[in-house]
């Protein structure tokens, strides 16, 4: 009952949400924070289950990122997401964990920590603002593959400073990531062109064995990764990313099935995160967190991305948005809980520090971004008005009726009796009617058509 009135609650706040503004990750969490120990009292401490159950979520929401994303958007923002992903990453954490030890007084281990786990950006907080803010495709294209890339990186570099042995230099540690990111990343690219060949040529005997065959084939792809000791977290992006762009049949429904699932995932994970909190505990660590957040956003994210794309030629307006779009959800939180989990000192002053960081610069960055992106280059999508509605589908109906057949070179047919259309343009202010006089068109056979 519970769990069935969390999900339902969760659904009805994604409109809320999108009326509001407030981002959806914040409510989630408020709803996990409200079922707490300091809400209605359902007590979860479990640290090690979180971090399984997160990682099994992320891995649901970089393999619907991944097909979800468009090869044709994101090829030519290869090279910049591969720069922001390695290099910036480790200017983001030494930045960041300068600020730890200097600024709020941490040991350099913690500080490290802080500064590997708040460097990534979260896959499922930016694939959900792209669906709502317009911003250029380059621009799109850069933020995608950077949010689905730099993960692999980021939790190399957590689980070795949170390693209860030495770390070893710094060129071993260089050596290892590399490593991992190749090994996963052939194991994806390989996993993904033998999973789309698959399904192109095996009829399955139902339509709605393909969506779940495609899901099965990404966590295969992590696995193998992980199997081999390489990034399961970049072998599955790659891996969806191939079969996302390799035109599977019935790819409506495993687009929509992979869209549910990862709605499914965020619910989850945020509402775990959440439960995993104890509220009456962060006062001490919120001006940590708030100066840690203040010296991330407005100095490490910066400067990461001016050094990361300097090779390249971006407008600075396009650097500003990079910069200021760099958006932390619960990734951050998930990896949080490693240091948790390898009985780090102090690991839940860093949960906690990380956990006001995240909420608080949501709170700030989320909100502002669809403010930000008409200044740097982005279009807001205009309203569309009546006349130019109506304009359009007379020009589609015309297109609509042509005749394809030679020896009908003119096609005669009228207009049917009813509208039944659900595209056929709506009266002015888009009051939900259609004009009494307007028809749907047909084909010169006569079956009806839709135009869009």
């Amino acid at each position: 009952m519970i769990c069935s009135l969390v999900l339902l609650f969760a659904v009805a706040a994604v409109r809320v949400s999108s009326r509001s503004g407030l981002p959806t990750l914040l409510i989630y969490l408020g709803i996990g924070v409200a079922i707490g120990t300091d809400g209605i009292g359902v007590t979860f401490n479990d640290a090690e289950l979180t971090q399984i159950l997160g990682y099994a979520a992320l891995v649901v929401i970089l393999a619907e990122g991944g097909l979800g994303t468009k090869w044709g958007e994101i090829k030519p923002a290869l090279p910049v997401a591969a720069v922001l992903s390695t290099v910036g990453v480790a200017v983001s954490v030494g930045i960041t964990a300068a600020a730890g030890h200097y600024v709020v007084g941490l040991d350099w281990r913690q500080a490290l920590i802080i500064g590997a786990v708040v460097s990534s950006t979260d896959a499922a907080a930016v694939f959900s603002v792209l669906r709502t803010v317009p911003l250029p495709k380059r621009l799109t294209g850069i933020l995608e593959a950077e949010s689905g890339f730099n993960d692999a990186p980021v939790v190399i570099l957590v689980v070795a400073f949170s390693s209860q042995g030495p770390m070893g230099s710094w060129y071993a540690l260089i050596g290892t990531i590399a490593l991992e990111l190749a090994i996963g990343a052939v194991i994806g690219i390989a996993v993904g062109w033998l999973g789309a060949y698959g399904l192109r040529h095996v009829a399955l005997p139902a339509s709605g064995l393909y969506p779940i065959a495609v899901i099965a084939i990404a966590v295969t792809a992590y696995a193998e990764g992980s199997l081999a000791h390489g990034s399961g977290f970049l072998a599955v992006y790659l891996a969806s990313l191939i079969m996302g762009n390799a035109r599977l049949p019935h790819w409506p429904a495993t687009r929509g099935f992979a869209e549910g699932l990862g709605w499914l995932a965020q619910i989850g994970m945020f509402v775990l995160l959440g439960l995993l909190v104890t509220p009456h505990e962060l006062g001490d660590d919120i001006l940590p967190a708030l100066a840690v957040g203040l010296v991330l956003t407005v100095v490490a994210r910066p400067v990461s991305v001016l050094i990361s794309t300097a090779p390249f030629r971006l407008p600075w307006r396009e650097k500003t948005l990079l910069s200021w779009a760099g958006l932390r959800g619960a990734v951050p939180i998930v990896l949080a809980t490693i240091p948790m989990v390898s009985d780090v000192p102090d690991s839940r002053r860093i949960f906690n520090i990380v956990f006001v960081l995240v909420i608080v610069y949501t709170l700030i960055q989320g909100p502002t971004l669809p403010w930000l992106a008409p200044g740097c280059g982005s279009r807001s999508p205009s309203r569309p008005t009546w006349a130019s509605s109506r304009r359009h589908w007379s020009d589609c109906a015309a297109i609509c009726c042509r005749c394809r057949s030679p020896s009908r070179p003119r096609c005669t047919a009228s207009r049917s009796a009813s509208c039944d259309c659900p595209r056929a343009p709506r009266s002015p202010w888009w009051s939900g009617t259609r004009p009494a006089s307007y028809r749907c068109p047909r084909r010169c056979c006569g079956a009806a058509t839709s135009c869009w």
